[in-house]
Formats: C-alpha cells, structure tokens, sequence
C-alpha cells in the first residue's frame, strides 16, 4: 500500500497517463556540462508554459544535489516557495561544487504532484 516517496516523483520518460503532463510541469533545467572546482556558476529552472491560477499552479522549486564518494546524499542547495499569480515558475542561483555529480530539480504543481529533472556535471 505505502509506496516510497521516490516512486511519486514524475519524471519526463515517464509514461501512460501521466505522460501527457511531462511538457508543462517537468522542469526545464539548465547548467553547464562542465565546470571548474570551486568557481560558481549560474543554474536555471523553469516551468512551463504552466497555469498561474490559485486553483493550479507551481507552488515550490527546489534544487538538490548528489555528490560523488559523498556517504549522505542529497544536498539541498535551494528551495523557493512560490505564489500563484504573482511569482513565475523560474529561479537562477549560483552554484559552486567541489566535485562531480548530479543536480537535481524538482518542481510541485498543486494537482499534479512533484516533476524532476537532472543533469550530471564534471568538475575539473
């Protein structure tokens, strides 16, 4: 009956009725492919084109991120919480990591649930 949280999570290769929903509330992230150890770099997470209504919206974004060798995975870089109407789906953070891994961004749509999307990034 319980499932774990992981098994909620919608992803865009997610498929049958969901499917339908991966365009407008998987986020869109953008990050380099490579960067260098210790230097900030910029992250972006849209979503959308996504309702901006009280009755459906996105109402939190958050940023996570797993580090390689790291024993206690995930790091949570960013979370924002978002009001429908006046705030838009999308965030820009600097980021700065010392070793490789994944980032991670989930976004929550208030009927549809939580979305993600990932990118691996090489540190040099």
């Amino acid at each position: 009956m319980a499932k774990k949280f992981g098994e909620l999570i919608y992803t865009k290769e997610a498929g049958g009725p969901v499917a339908t929903k991966a365009e407008s509330h998987t986020p869109k992230l953008e990050a380099p492919d490579k960067v260098k150890k210790g230097e900030p770099f910029e992250v972006k997470v849209k979503v959308g084109p996504h309702p901006n209504e009280p009755q459906h919206s996105i109402r939190r974004i958050e940023l996570w991120f797993y580090e390689e060798g790291r024993v206690f995975n995930p790091i949570r870089i960013a979370s924002i919480e978002l009001e429908p109407v006046y705030s838009e789906p999308e965030i820009t953070i600097k980021v700065k990591l010392e070793k490789s891994g994944t980032i991670y961004a989930l976004a929550y749509c208030n009927l549809h649930g939580v979305w993600e999307e990932r990118k691996d990034i090489t540190v040099e």
